[in-house]
This record gives C-alpha cells, sequence and structure tokens, in this order.
C-alpha cells in the first residue's frame, strides 16, 4: 500500500460520543465526579467504538477523540509556553451557529513538558485486535502560529520567529513523536485547519491583516513541517488532514486548494493527506496534479456533516475524475472529516455514522480491489 497506509479505506478519527460520556463529563465539570471516575468511563467508551470500529471493517482505528473536548485545545494546552482560551459559540445572520476561533497565544518558549497521548495510546492500543493499526490524531503545528500570527507570540520569548520559533515548536512535537513510537505508535494524523482556511478568500485577507502574505505562508508551513518531518521516528507514518471547520456540521472556509496545493502536496515530506472533497466548497480535483510518487491523497468525498447517503456510483465517477490528475493507486477514500471535532457532534445519527463508514469501505474494495 503506497505510504504505508493500513487501507484504501480511512477515517479522519472523531466519532459521536455516547450519551453516559457526555453525562460524565458533565459531572465532573461540576465536580460531581473525579478526573479517575472520569477516566474510568472514558475507557469504557473506546473499548465500545474500537469495537465499533473493528466491526464495521477498518483498519485504522482511534480512541474517537473521546477524552478530549476540542481536537486542538486538548492536545495544545498541555504544551509548554502555550495558552489557550476556550471557543465561544456566535450565531451569524442567517441564524446558523458557528465556532469561533479559540484564542491559542505562544506566552513563552514552547517546550514537550509531558507525553500528552502516550498513556491514551497506551489504552487504545491494547483495545486493537492484532492486524488492524492505532492511529493518534494531534492538531497540526501551524495552529500555534496561524490564528495569531506574530501578535500572538510573545516577543519576549521568541524576539525573532526564525529559526527559534519554529525549530522549538518542531523539536516538541519531535519528543512527543518519539514517546509514541517507543510505545509502538505507527501511525499519527495531524489535523490542520489553516492550509484549508488560506484557500478562501476571507481568512487571505485576514491574514494580510494580520501582517502576513497568504501566498507565502504556505510555502513557510511546509518548512515548518518539514521541521516535524525530520524528527518523525522510523517506521512511523505521518499524515496530515485538512478542515475547512466542522463545528456542529457548519464550515469556516471555503475555496480551490489551488493556493495552496504546491506547497501542501510537493514540498511538504509527509506520507498522506486527507483532503476535504465532499462538496462544491472544495473547487476541483486539478491540484492533485502536484502530487508527487511515493504520497497519497486520500479523497474526503463522503460528508460527515448530514445523514444523507452519497451513492457508489457518484463516489467511483468522482474517484474516476480525481485519478486524471493524480495516479489511481496514489488514492484512497475517507469521509470528509471526523463525526464530531468537538464534544458536541455533528448532526448525524449513529446509524448513519456507520452506514457511510461501510459506504467508504465498500466502495473503496469494488475500485481497488487489493491494490
Amino acid at each position: 500500500m503506497t505510504a504505508r497506509l493500513p487501507a484504501r479505506y480511512d477515517h479522519v478519527g472523531s466519532f459521536l460520543r455516547p450519551d453516559y460520556l457526555l453525562q460524565a463529563r458533565e459531572e465532573k465539570a461540576k465536580g460531581q465526579i473525579t478526573p479517575e471516575q472520569l477516566r474510568r468511563v472514558e475507557d469504557r467508551a473506546i473499548t465500545e467504538i474500537v469495537k465499533f470500529q473493528e466491526d464495521v471493517g477498518l483498519k485504522s482505528i482511534t480512541d474517537g477523540e473521546f477524552r478530549r473536548t476540542y481536537f486542538h485545545i486538548d492536545f495544545l494546552e498541555q504544551m509548554g509556553g502555550v495558552k489557550t482560551d476556550i471557543p465561544v459559540t456566535i450565531q451569524k445572520p442567517d441564524g446558523t451557529l458557528e465556532l469561533a476561533p479559540p484564542v491559542i497565544r505562544v506566552i513563552d518558549k514552547v517546550r514537550h513538558i509531558k507525553d500528552i497521548q502516550l498513556a491514551d495510546f497506551e489504552y487504545l492500543k491494547s483495545q486493537v485486535n492484532a492486524g488492524n493499526t492505532p492511529k493518534v490524531t494531534i492538531p497540526s503545528p501551524t495552529m500555534l502560529h496561524f490564528r495569531g500570527g506574530r501578535a500572538g507570540i510573545s516577543r519576549e520569548a521568541y524576539p525573532e520567529l526564525d529559526p527559534a520559533f519554529y525549530d522549538d515548536v518542531a523539536k516538541a512535537y519531535g519528543d512527543e513523536l518519539r514517546s509514541l513510537a517507543a510505545a509502538g505508535c505507527t501511525y499519527v494524523q495531524m489535523d490542520d485547519t489553516n492550509l484549508a482556511y488560506l484557500c478562501d478568500e476571507k481568512m487571505r485577507e485576514a491574514a494580510r491583516q494580520r501582517g502576513d502574505d497568504p501566498n507565502e505562508l504556505p510555502h513557510r508551513y511546509a518548512q515548518f513541517v518539514n521541521k516535524v518531518v525530520a524528527q518523525k521516528p522510523a517506521g512511523m507514518t505521518l499524515a496530515m488532514h485538512l478542515c475547512r471547520g466542522n463545528f456542529k456540521s457548519t464550515h469556516a472556509a471555503a475555496g480551490n486548494y489551488e493556493p495552496v496545493a504546491e506547497a501542501l502536496l510537493k514540498e511538504m515530506d509527509l506520507d498522506a493527506y486527507f483532503l476535504e472533497y465532499d462538496d462544491s466548497r472544495s473547487g476541483d480535483f486539478k491540484p492533485l496534479r502536484y502530487l508527487p510518487k511515493g504520497k497519497t491523497v486520500v479523497l474526503g468525498l463522503v460528508t460527515t456533516k448530514f445523514g444523507e447517503m452519497e451513492s457508489k456510483d457518484d463516489l467511483k465517477r468522482r474517484i474516476e475524475d480525481a485519478a486524471r490528475y493524480a495516479p489511481l493507486e496514489q488514492l484512497a477514500l475517507s469521509p470528509q472529516c471526523g463525526f464530531s471535532s468537538t464534544v458536541h457532534g455533528n448532526n448525524i445519527a449513529v446509524q448513519a455514522q456507520r452506514d457511510k463508514l461501510r459506504l467508504v469501505i465498500e466502495t473503496a474494495q469494488e475500485v481497488w480491489g487489493s491494490l
């Protein structure tokens, strides 16, 4: 399999939380149960979601991100030198809800002060059957720059960003990857909203207002990510998922991948990319022409935002269209995002979650067979 992915079908990572887990989280927030008691409830829920994934036929298995409230904050706030604030929900003029981006600030030298995902991975690994691959999902390092730009990073800690800031963040990520590898982790996925946001003209203008050049940023981020990749332990597959927003079935950005495609696919030394292609917001497949040999693009053609089912014939036609720009043997299939990037979950039923995963698996098996 190209880029060592477990199969031609995969998924982004998060799943709808069961009601009893949500209730336990509320009880913990009110001080009614201890952190240890909450973790035991999480263990039970993770055991169940691992079985769900294996029963449905997935080969790449996550913990559903069941120990997290937000896909990025829970990880980043455990790094030394990083301060995060909880996002707030705002109502847009059309009445829909949107998650306002969290404030992520670098207030001191960034450093790895603890093994963030190690205990979580060890429990996940203990539940996964032999032959399947436990996957860890973490936020992309670019999250520490894009949200606030230069203004969000302490000038006392980093009078100049290059190279000290980027080197320190890469070292912290490298320490985390090494701790996971030592425990047997072979597959890590970094979730990145920022490169997807740089496809959206509104977000590009916001970057300009912060003093950044949206045409230069993708190439700078490629160099940034490559500093992390350079520290990747031998035998580990490192992938990146580009997210355009997934809070309660909403989105935050739109736009063709063209503004970032060359930096993303050609310049970043990653093994695989999960790209959202569930609707017209993502544009066409032409940016895939930049994909070099030895890398895989996982096409996120099946939406996790709504329960309406896609058809196999439509999916096969879209895969065929994508293969005009990148070799079929370097493509795979997945849902466009997780089913619950935050604890709140998307507006989709548990049964639809299962049905969509089965659709992805069956379609991939029919398209690629044993490739």
